[in-house]
């Protein structure tokens, strides 16, 4: 007997198929998230540098600009990424 989340997986995938990927596909995709890792990584680090010397008036300024600009570059990786998807559903 099947669970409902196996239940619910195949109606998911009659529905919308998953897309295969291929080796280019996955290996870009893996690029993709090296260089945003690298740039959120850089921009914590000089972010929390920013902290360090700041006054602690300006710490929820800077903060609040170290999380919007994780936002901003994860909102750009999924993009990149989902170009390298969508040439698998052409």
């Amino acid at each position: 007997m099947k669970s409902a989340y196996e239940l619910a997986m195949e109606r998911l995938e009659k529905d919308e198929p998953t897309a295969k990927l291929s080796e280019e596909q996955k290996a870009a995709l893996a690029d993709i998230d090296k260089k945003y890792d690298a740039k959120i990584a850089e921009k914590e680090v000089f972010l929390r540098g920013e902290l360090a010397k700041a006054r602690p008036d300006e710490h929820a300024a800077i903060e609040k600009q170290l999380v919007n600009e994780r936002a901003r570059l994860t909102e750009e990786r999924e993009a990149a990424k989902d170009k390298v998807r969508d040439r698998t559903r052409q």
